[in-house]
C-alpha cells in the first residue's frame, strides 16, 4: 500500500502551534496488517472530519508488518478526542492483541511546519 496523502481538514491559523503525533505498529502475524489495512478507510474518513484535527497521514508496508500513522491537532484533546472516539477506538482495542511492537511519539510544531514529515516522525520514534 503506498502512503496515504496528508490531508489537511482543518488549516490551523497562521502562527499557531500544532500538536503532533507520530506512532509505528508492527503486528505479529502478516494476517494482524491486513486486518489493520481493512479498517484504514474507516479511521481515515474519520480523521477528515475530527473537530480540530489539521492533517493526518498513514503509511504501510503490510508484508513488513508495519505501518505509521503521522497526524496533527489544534490541541493534545483534540489529538485524544480522536484516537477515544469514532472507528479509531473500536479498530486499536480489536487490534491491540495482535500487536507484536508499538511506539508513540508526540510532540508540538509551528503550523506552518506542517505537513510533518516521515523522516522527523521516524527520528522521534527511534
Amino acid at each position: 500500500m503506498p502512503t496515504l496523502p496528508w490531508t489537511v481538514p482543518n488549516s490551523p491559523p497562521a502562527g499557531a502551534e500544532a500538536h503532533v503525533s507520530a506512532s509505528r505498529f508492527v503486528t505479529r502475524t502478516l494476517w494482524g496488517a491486513l486486518r489493520s489495512l481493512v479498517r484504514t478507510p474507516a479511521v481515515r474518513r474519520q480523521a477528515d472530519r475530527a473537530p480540530g484535527a489539521c492533517g493526518a497521514t498513514l503509511r504501510a508496508q503490510p508484508l513488513r508488518r508495519t505501518s505509521w500513522t503521522l497526524s496533527a491537532g489544534e490541541s493534545a484533546a483534540a489529538l485524544k478526542e480522536f484516537a477515544r472516539s469514532g472507528a479509531h477506538r473500536p479498530t486499536s482495542r480489536a487490534l491491540a492483541d495482535r500487536m507484536r511492537d508499538v511506539r508513540c511519539a508526540t510532540w508540538q510544531a509551528s503550523a506552518g511546519a506542517l505537513p510533518m514529515s516521515w523522516e522527523e516522525a521516524t527520528r522521534r520514534l527511534t
